[in-house]
């Protein structure tokens, strides 16, 4: 290949990196950009998707937030993009690729948060999730079900980017990591904006490893990565700092997360989803053409699972508007 950007890869990334012109490839062939390599490639067309669009009108943890600065699913995405790339760029690992797992890693997140996810999976018998969902979007369900036809090693960063995931290229592992760093922080923030925790809450032994400010933890917690890393054939923290990561998770998981008011609000949020999937499944008429043609592959239950995650906060409330409030008659 000519394209100059391959070059540049040899050049200047680790050994440890994974090079765009040793991709597993496509499920199909292509023909290779004379300009950007095919992680470019998955980069830009993922910044081009209805999904990646819709996420910035997706919950990220609190359910229709009064303000403007409250994080969506799409500034967390760009959150994590961010770190993502600055471990990379400090490790000598291929930004391109991690850039473009990043941008797609919640790709199949639903409406209305992990509230959404959870009723959707409580539906399918444990069955959904948006980890799974990701990768029905890009491989099925963007593009009028074409897909985007990612390379092998961006898809593999989408499935394996959560906690229990196992990334087989190192890029994945930054996600899986930057993702982590990304929520923790900035849902910290949000917290405190929203009156749910002080930065006092936060134990003080967290705070005294970690650092006080948002920007302070970030940089710990990538200092961390690049002090365990540098040089390996790994992505990792530093045992301090992992454990105290750690151990703040499960801080925001008791304090935030699963706090009795954000429950309360996520409640209603199930059964509003629990309605509107059943409504589906009573009549699959009343979805649209492309998702009944799908049904008789995937099933009825996939397929709704596949229309409603892909709902933005906004038109759930119309849609279920439409389906259950009557509307006046005077």
């Amino acid at each position: 290949m000519n394209n100059k950007t391959y070059k540049i890869e040899e050049m200047f990334l680790s050994e440890f990196a994974t090079f765009s012109n040793q991709s597993k490839g496509r499920e199909r062939a292509e023909e290779p950009c004379l300009f950007r390599t095919d992680f470019q490639r998955d980069r830009d067309r993922i910044i081009h998707s209805k999904a990646f669009r819709r996420l910035k009108n997706k919950t990220q943890v609190f359910l229709r937030p009064v303000g403007d600065h409250f994080r969506t699913r799409i500034t967390h995405t760009l959150d994590v993009a961010q770190v993502a790339r600055s471990i990379a760029r400090i490790l000598n690992l291929n930004e391109d690729l991690t850039e473009a797992i990043a941008l797609s890693h919640d790709l199949g997140h639903t409406p209305f948060g992990h509230a959404g996810e959870r009723a959707l999976c409580n539906l399918t018998g444990g069955e959904f999730s948006h980890v799974k969902q990701g990768i029905r979007v890009v491989e099925f369900l963007e593009n009028d079900g074409r897909g985007l036809n990612l390379t092998y090693e961006v898809r593999d960063g989408i499935l394996n980017h959560n906690s229990s995931g196992k990334p087989n290229t190192l890029e994945g592992k930054i996600v899986h990591l930057a993702d982590r760093i990304a929520y923790l922080n900035h849902d910290i923030d949000d917290a405190i904006r929203a009156g749910v925790i002080n930065i006092t809450d936060i134990p003080k032994e967290l705070i005294e490893t970690l650092g006080k400010s948002h920007s302070k933890r970030i940089d710990r917690m990538i200092t961390s990565i690049y002090t365990a890393s540098n040089g390996t054939n790994d992505v990792k923290m530093t045992q301090e700092v992992s454990e105290a990561s750690k151990a703040l998770r499960k801080f925001m998981f008791q304090e935030v997360y699963f706090s009795k008011d954000k429950r309360d609000e996520e409640n209603k949020v199930e059964v509003m989803i629990e309605l509107l999937f059943n409504y589906y499944k009573k009549d699959m008429s009343k979805l649209p053409e492309f998702y009944r043609n799908l049904a008789e592959k995937y099933g009825d239950d996939t397929v709704i699972c596949d229309y409603i995650s892909t709902m933005t906060d906004s038109f759930v409330l119309a849609i279920f508007q439409k389906a259950f409030v009557p509307e006046t008659n005077f």
